[in-house]
């Protein structure tokens, strides 16, 4: 679905918040909480201007932190992604990936995205990610096959199950604790 575990939230914002991206990519962006919680967090006072008791909202010109998103199903953008994401790109994650300069971001997300490719485009999938990576890939995967069939939207299908194993063979060299998902992380300066 469009969103994730409640609890991998703070493990993969607190990542990020130790990296300090300048750059990020979130691919499969569904609802957009990854955008709008990085926004936050990792822009923060860049949000507002304060000066005494007058406040406005930065234009989004002001912002130092770029944040770009890929997503395939375009029925999911709303206003949250307007707001959050410095770009959106919408189609299939395959098909963008290799248009993107090598080295272009700080920090790759693939949260809950990757069970949706089959084993063998998953691989080429993460091989993508590392690719346009120049700091950290983060992708994060259910520990556990989930069935899921979503007829109004066929990109929600999970197609393979992930194990520990598998991403440390794809270059996955840490993992960050969560009880129902593994959260991987790979250095993308392959």
């Amino acid at each position: 679905m469009p969103f994730s575990y409640s609890s991998q939230l703070s493990a993969i914002v607190g990542f990020a918040e130790q990296q300090k991206p300048q750059a990020i990519l979130d691919v499969g962006i569904g609802m957009g909480q990854y955008g709008f919680l990085l926004r936050t967090n990792l822009e923060n006072i860049n949000l507002f201007e304060i000066d005494g008791v007058h406040a406005r909202q930065r234009d989004k010109s002001e912002w130092n932190i770029r944040i770009d998103g890929i997503e395939g199903y375009p029925g999911y953008i709303n206003t949250v992604h307007q707001y959050a994401y410095t770009s959106l790109l919408i189609g299939d994650a395959m098909k963008i990936l290799p248009t993107l300069q090598a080295g272009t971001y700080d920090l790759v997300l693939a949260i809950d995205i990757l069970e949706h490719f089959d084993k063998e485009q998953g691989g080429l999938f993460l091989k993508e990610c590392q690719r346009v990576c120049k700091g950290h890939v983060l992708v994060s995967t259910p520990k556990e096959f989930i069935e899921q069939e979503v007829v109004a939207n066929p990109l929600e299908n999970h197609r393979s199950h992930w194990t520990e194993k598998d991403l440390k063979m794809c270059g996955f060299e840490s993992f960050l604790s969560n009880p129902l998902s593994w959260i991987a992380i790979a250095d993308g300066k392959h």
